[in-house]
This record gives C-alpha cells, structure tokens and sequence, in this order.
C-alpha cells in the first residue's frame, strides 16, 4: 500500500492505495495519526483506490476518527468504492463515520 497526503481546505487529505489490512495497518495507521496532529486534526480520507479492506483497515478508521473528534476536529471519509462501500455497510461504519461521495462534497 502506499499513501498520498496533501493539503486540502483547512487540512488535509490522505489518499490509501491498495491494500488497508492487517499487513499494511500498522504503516497506515501511523501516517493518518501524523497527518491528523499535522492538520490540526481535519482530515479527509480518500478511500478512491483503496482495492481492499479489512477488519484491521476498520480499525484504523475508526481510530483516527475517534483522534480527530476527542481534539475536536473533523474526519470524512469520501469516494467509497462498492466493494469498500459493503464493508463500511456490513459493518455499521455508514452510521458512525461521516461520509461523502466526493471530495468536492467534503468541507473541513
């Protein structure tokens, strides 16, 4: 997997590609928590080319959305693919992590 930041609104996106799993979470997980402390914790998560993810990728999520929201800041989470998109729903992530279409919906 490998991850792309960049500056977006009054934070910061930070784009996964590949894999967001077991292998791949621990690297993942520490670059979203530097990026969150980097923004101000504002942060949009563009899942566009994340192929895969698992309950250890869920993990992850939801650990920075909890890091973002004790700081009080803000996460998204936006461009879900369908076989990402069934995860979040299978897993009750549609109801507890805000989510976007694109990232011309997100405002941080």
């Amino acid at each position: 997997m490998r991850i792309v930041e960049e500056p977006f609104g009054s934070g910061v996106v930070v784009k996964p590609i590949g894999r967001l799993d077991s292998t791949t979470a621990p690297a993942a997980e520490q670059a979203i928590r530097d990026a969150l402390t980097r923004s101000g914790h504002r942060l949009l998560l563009d899942m566009g080319e994340l192929d895969y993810v698992s309950s250890a990728g869920l993990r992850v999520v939801l650990a920075a959305a909890k890091q973002s929201n004790a700081a009080n800041g803000k996460f998204l989470v936006c461009d879900l693919r369908p076989q990402v998109r069934q995860v979040f729903e299978l897993s009750g992530f549609t109801r507890i992590i805000s989510i976007v279409a694109t990232r011309a919906e997100a405002e941080l």
